[in-house]
């Protein structure tokens, strides 16, 4: 079994380097999460619960966007606590240990939200939300343990690597349920052309409920490395209840802390700002394919296969130029590539591109992503995909850097409420513009804005 480390003081490049099978025991804890954010989050289960459980899919969307706000109200509340209290009682894994169980129940009980089910929709929005919680919680405490893995010098390559097996879980995951047990209803098919493994009724739409249970026993088997491989940090001397107070007390003085650190609470701002952006623009990509160019299941099922690629070898090669020119440079130019490419599909139509260039209209016999248009909007999305990775990789390392190794679970607390207290604020933003102008270029004309005050933010943090 892993033996815990001490988390006195700031992570130094002698004080730490834990062996490879503990690295990547560390490493597959995004591997192990992913399937619940690429199967159920975005690409399976919830484009089901809006075409086939809600009564209409406008109402679907909004009852999805409920559920999602719910999580990150409780998200904003208990990230920061949690954190704090794990600081103060030191160990890490208890926390993921519970997290993952809730996660594993939420997850098991969105098979029973079946089509025709009287409770149905209840049982998916509740389930899916505490899904939410339990995953991004652990998140927190699988972040906090990154100080205490590797030195300072290596905090990118780290985060980076974490990132990229996530992508490429949830690319392995996909590829599985979409080519093995999610059929298409009308034709009983998979979109590699199999019937569905286990005798999955298309009809009932088991393929795509599936996922939950899925997404669970991925997660409990692929987890099992970081409990025994990847050491924790030790035990805090002060009592269970004295340890819980004190991290409520810390949860206060945090925040007095970053307003202190001004490096610490821009970056905090600067997070919430274009963690905002890049969440809109995942969550409209598909919704902007589907209405502009009119994309069905296989359009769109191929699209994040081929997104969740180039998140892989983006978040690599981003922790590689992380640790070589450091975190600040990499989150900053992931935001300059997605405002041009929010620009590339501001400029994109039905049958014209870069604003002005007309191209020939879409034709029966084109194919997959047969106009134009539709190619450079694959090719946008991919560089989507390219930077996304890096940028979330490089932040987290930003903050391990910012801050020290002992207090890191209540600044990834916080961390995680930045990224989550607003993030109603660009999707919304992007609704009232769209149903002003009474159109979907409106989304990519929003997010360059909230794109822009992150990077103006972000350029107040002290280089690290």
């Amino acid at each position: 079994m892993a033996k815990p480390v001490d988390e006195s003081g700031p992570a130094t490049a002698s004080a730490v380097q834990a062996s490879r099978p503990a690295i990547l025991g560390w490493l597959l804890f995004d591997w192990a999460c992913q399937p619940f954010f690429t199967l159920v989050t975005t690409f399976v289960f919830a484009p089901y619960f809006v075409s086939a459980l809600a009564p209409d899919p406008v109402t679907g969307q909004s009852l999805w966007g409920y559920a999602t706000a719910a999580a990150g109200l409780a998200l904003a509340i208990l990230s920061p606590v949690l954190g704090s209290i794990a600081d103060a009682t030191g160990p890490k894994k208890p926390w993921i240990a519970v997290c993952g169980l809730i996660l594993g129940l939420a997850c098991f009980t969105l098979w029973y939200a079946a089509p025709g089910q009287q409770s149905a929709i209840a049982i998916a929005l509740i389930a899916f939300a505490f899904g939410t919680v339990a995953v991004e919680v652990a998140a927190v405490f699988n972040n906090a343990m990154i100080p205490h893995l590797v030195p300072p010098e290596r905090f990118g390559r780290l985060s980076g690597s974490g990132w990229a097996m996530g992508y490429f879980g949830g690319l392995v995951s996909l590829v599985v349920v979409l080519g093995f047990l999610a059929a298409n209803p009308e034709t009983g098919r998979t979109i590699l052309g199999f019937e569905p493994l286990f005798g999955l009724d298309p009809a009932q739409r088991e393929g795509d409920r599936i996922t939950g249970p899925f997404s669970a026993l991925w997660f409990l088997v692929f987890v099992l490395p970081l409990f025994l491989f990847t050491p924790d940090v030790a035990r805090s001397t002060l009592a269970t209840g004295a340890a819980v107070k004190q991290g409520f007390a810390q949860v206060r003085n945090t925040l007095v802390d970053a307003r202190r650190h001004g490096s610490v609470l821009r970056f905090l701002l600067a997070n919430m700002v274009y963690q905002d952006a890049l969440v809109a623009l995942f969550a409209f990509g598909g919704i902007y394919g589907a209405g502009v160019f009119g994309w069905q299941a296989i359009e769109l099922g191929v699209f994040g296969i081929l997104l969740t690629i180039t998140g892989t070898l983006g978040a690599l090669v981003g922790g590689r130029l992380d640790d070589r020119i450091g975190a600040k440079p990499v989150v900053a130019g992931a935001i300059l590539i997605l405002v041009l490419v929010c620009f590339g599909v501001l400029s994109l139509g039905r049958e014209h591109m870069l604003f002005i260039v007309p191209t020939a209209p879409p034709a029966p016999e084109d194919g997959l992503y047969g106009t134009a248009p539709e190619k450079m909007f694959v090719l946008l999305g991919l560089l989507i995909g390219a930077v996304a990775g890096p940028m979330q990789a490089s932040s987290r390392s930003l903050l391990a850097r910012l801050v020290p190794a002992r207090e890191a679970g209540r600044y990834f607390g916080l961390l995680a409420l930045s990224g989550k207290v607003t993030s109603f604020l660009a999707p919304l933003s992007v609704a009232m513009a769209t149903a002003y102008f009474q159109t979907q270029a409106a989304a990519p004309a929003v997010l360059i804005l909230f794109l822009f005050a992150g990077l103006a933010l972000l350029s107040g943090v002290k280089r690290v």
